[in-house]
């Protein structure tokens, strides 16, 4: 099912008398939304480290017998988003320097490496087959062999890490959280017994009796060891979190800039009522993300909400290729629509965003074919205009609708009665947070974070007019 793939979740925990990696487990669950390719978790008990990964989700990435081996009181996780197919294990993570001792997980992405790659390479460090993660690992790795602590080491690298991420190291003694200076990956502090537990997401805290703390700040390094929290400010940070967090990448459970995510959404739903008020008979979502959308939608319109598409919520990734019938059966393997709320009536349903565009007109097609009248398709957040180079895995711009052709001429590829887009205005005012808070480049053309050799890769469409206040090329 045609998606946008995010660049994995991390989790970490620290507290003499946990069992860290049953925690990291746990917490790597919950985060499953956030990575179905691999999981892997590192763990220490203040003398040896241990580590396990494997491709697949984590219920199946790890055994009772891997769970043993992971021994200690403190422990960092991944989950690794769904990718090609000839991704292997050795791509997953956690990315461990064995002779140091220290590992790393990385939620976010470096569009330009060249300041890593000159640095490792003057230190005689090859980094051939190296991903942007292991290379930020053998940056670190480099000042602790010079005799720097962790933190020291770390932040010696810091400048070094041009992009965006949300880091967990680990050693034989500490845990370390970093976020980039713009924030772009969210990254929380919870509290858990004395000690404490880290995670890409709040949503994870809950499971584990975790209390939510306080959100990494961006370019603040959290340490934690047996001294207990402290923190250092390595860059004067202002938060631009991706905005696409709260379009589709979180759980609804989750908060974000002190925001709920399920409340934001909704509030999505209430401004698609004010800036089109179609008539229709129902409703009804995209599961899982339109849900809270479609909500406030009804809410707001009064019109009827339904539940119009059933969704297999046992459909994950899967390593067994589908029989070619299968195959061109498409969407309709995960979602399945019912005549008895969809015939006869007039339409409206709700998505998070449009990308290539492939998913979304079998939609509208299965829809028609279940006897609706009408169709009126609504996303909730502006065209997705312009390719992601900070930890989202869009398609190259050309391939994205929305860089291609008119609202019309996108109504009239899917098929659709109506098609109407979340006005930019509209997106930031459901989150009650300023614009400048956000990352808002899939939309406006706009990257806070130098974009280096890879700028040429972004055009502005010539049928599209952007703001002067948004746009950098």
């Amino acid at each position: 099912m045609e998606r946008l793939g995010e660049k994995c979740g991390v989790f970490g925990v620290f507290g003499r008398g946990l069992d860290a990696s049953r925690l990291a487990f746990f917490g790597l669950f919950a985060l499953q939304h956030r990575g179905q390719e691999s999981s892997g978790i590192a763990s220490s008990d203040g003398e040896r480290m241990h580590s396990h990964k494997r491709m697949g989700l984590v219920a199946q990435a790890f055994t009772e017998k891997d769970m043993q081996k992971l021994v200690g009181h403190m422990a960092i996780g991944h989950n690794r988003y769904s990718t090609s197919k000839n991704s292997t294990v050795k791509h997953a993570q956690p990315a461990v320097l064995e002779d140091l001792g220290i590992a790393l997980v990385h939620n976010g992405n470096l569009p330009s490496t060249a300041a890593l790659e000159t640095f490792l390479k003057s230190k005689g460090v090859s980094v051939r087959f190296l991903s942007d993660s292991e290379m930020m690992l053998q940056a670190i790795g480099v000042y602790a062999r010079e005799g720097r602590t962790l933190p020291e080491a770390v932040a010696a690298a810091f400048p070094l890490m041009t992009g965006a991420f949300s880091l967990l190291i680990m050693d034989k003694t500490q845990v370390i959280a970093l976020r980039d200076s713009y924030g772009i990956r969210p990254l929380s502090v919870g509290t858990l017994n004395g000690g404490f537990v880290f995670s890409s997401e709040t949503c994870a805290f809950h499971p584990i009796g975790a209390e939510f703390l306080r959100d990494v700040a961006p370019g603040e390094m959290v340490i934690v060891d047996e001294g207990g929290l402290r923190s250092e400010r390595l860059a004067e940070g202002h938060e631009q979190l991706d905005i696409f967090e709260f379009v589709y990448f979180a759980r609804p459970d989750s908060h974000l800039s002190g925001k709920s995510v399920y409340g934001v959404r909704e509030n999505f739903g209430k401004e698609l009522a004010k800036e089109f008020p179609y008539p229709a008979d129902v409703v009804i979502p995209v599961p899982e993300t339109g849900i809270p959308v479609a909500l406030g939608y009804a809410k707001a319109s009064g019109v009827p909400f339904e539940t119009g598409l059933i969704k297999n919520r046992y459909i994950h990734r899967t390593f067994i290729e589908p029989e070619q019938h299968i195959r061109e059966q498409g969407v309709k393997i995960k979602l399945t629509p019912l005549p008895e709320v969809l015939a006869g009536k007039r339409v409206i349903i709700i998505d998070d965003s449009i990308v290539r565009g492939t998913t979304s007109r079998q939609i509208v097609k299965m829809l028609f074919e279940a006897g609706a009248r009408e169709v009126d398709f609504l996303i909730s957040c502006p065209p997705v205009r312009y390719p992601d180079f900070y930890g989202i895995d869009t398609p190259k711009q050309e391939d994205l609708l929305a860089s291609k052709m008119s609202v019309e001429e996108m109504r009239a590829y899917l098929g659709a009665t109506r098609l109407g887009f979340l006005s930019y205005e509209g997106l930031i005012r459901a989150t009650g947070l300023p614009e400048s808070n956000f990352c808002t480049s899939c939309f406006t053309g706009r990257y806070p974070i130098d974009l280096h050799e890879r700028a040429k890769e972004v055009r502005i469409p010539s049928e599209v007019t952007v703001p002067e206040s948004q746009r950098q090329w």
